[in-house]
């Protein structure tokens, strides 16, 4: 049987099939990981443990001589995220009578919602994606990613001033095994040979683990609004993205387009940020339904995305060599 020829015929096949398997697992027997423990629990919940070995087996793949790339590429698509992230929301937060929507069909929509949904990128996703259709350099460059993880971001850009301090020892533990991996992977060839092997094979067990974490009836709790806000987010960060990946990164887009999705970490935000600011307290519900449909939506959507326009820039590369032939 030709399992893997068929699941690599759908677009971001390696990454999405295990994915969607473990929302499923998640939606419809949530507690099988519990139920079952042992390594097969250890699995399903292991997202963390296993982006840590990933992290450090890419890190082994990557040249010293690349490292200003990686700060480049990664440093570009961070600013360009905060910065579109930061715009929307000060203009939403003028048009949004109380920083939310309490009647209509945009009921629950709120300044929090948009901010948590577009100021995160997932991390693992982006590196999975460029693992996959990018460069090694541009799979590296989600070691500035870890700037967005948690509330910091968000409650900077909502003004809750003085409210969140940057966790300095979290941010040295997201980047030390990419470090340590750039280190080794220089200093022994046979290392770094080692290792790089491992990254594409990591791809669908990070995303079964990512699966795991996802809940798909939030997409029929949050209804339309949110998977609109899913492809909002998409279409409002993607666009900027590209354009910065093309412009200021080197790139192609692609990183770009990989970068616009949601953060799972980022269903916490709103939460998180009502306890420390209580006027947000009465939309932290409804914001967080929306924010995991969000997450939902852009995980689908963003890898498949990523795959058609990494067939659409190669079929471009391929008329432009034929007629440079010509």
């Amino acid at each position: 049987m030709k399992i893997k020829a068929s699941i690599e015929k759908i677009p971001g096949g390696m990454m999405l099939v295990p994915l969607l398997i473990g929302a499923c697992i998640k939606t419809f027997q949530p507690g099988v990981g519990e139920y079952l423990g042992s390594f097969t629990g250890g699995l399903m919940s292991g997202t963390v443990p296993i982006l840590g070995v990933w992290f450090f087996c890419m890190g082994a793949s990557v040249s010293f001589s690349a490292t200003p790339t990686i700060l480049r590429k990664s440093g570009t698509l961070v600013v360009t995220k905060v910065i579109v992230a930061w715009i929307v929301t000060l203009l939403f937060s003028k048009i949004l009578p109380g920083g939310s929507i309490e009647t209509g069909f945009f009921a629950g929509l709120s300044v929090l919602a948009i901010v948590s949904c577009m100021d995160m990128t997932n991390g693992g996703l982006y590196a999975a994606l460029m693992q996959q259709y990018g460069t090694k350099e541009e799979a590296g460059a989600f070691i500035l990613m870890s700037l967005e993880s948690g509330p910091l971001v968000s409650m900077l850009i909502l003004g809750a001033v003085g409210a969140a301090t940057f966790p300095l020892n979290n941010f040295i533990g997201a980047v030390l095994p990419f470090l340590v991996g750039i280190i080794l992977g220089n200093l022994d060839p046979e290392l770094k040979a080692f290792f790089t092997k491992a990254t594409a094979v990591m791809i669908p067990f990070f995303g079964f683990a990512l699966g795991n974490t996802i809940d798909l009836s939030n997409i029929f709790k949050t209804g339309l609004l949110g998977i609109l806000l899913g492809a909002f987010v998409i279409v409002i960060t993607g666009i900027p993205l590209i354009l910065a990946d093309k412009l200021l990164g080197g790139g192609s887009g692609l990183a770009g387009l990989a970068a616009s999705s949601s953060a799972g970490a980022a269903v916490a935000n709103p939460v998180i940020i009502a306890k420390m600011a209580p006027q947000f307290a009465p939309v932290a519900a409804q914001a967080t339904a929306l924010v995991a449909t969000s997450v939902v939506v852009t995980s689908i959507l963003v890898p498949i995305l990523t795959s058609l326009w990494n067939s659409h820039t190669k079929k471009v590369q391929g008329v432009d060599k034929a007629e440079a032939i010509n």
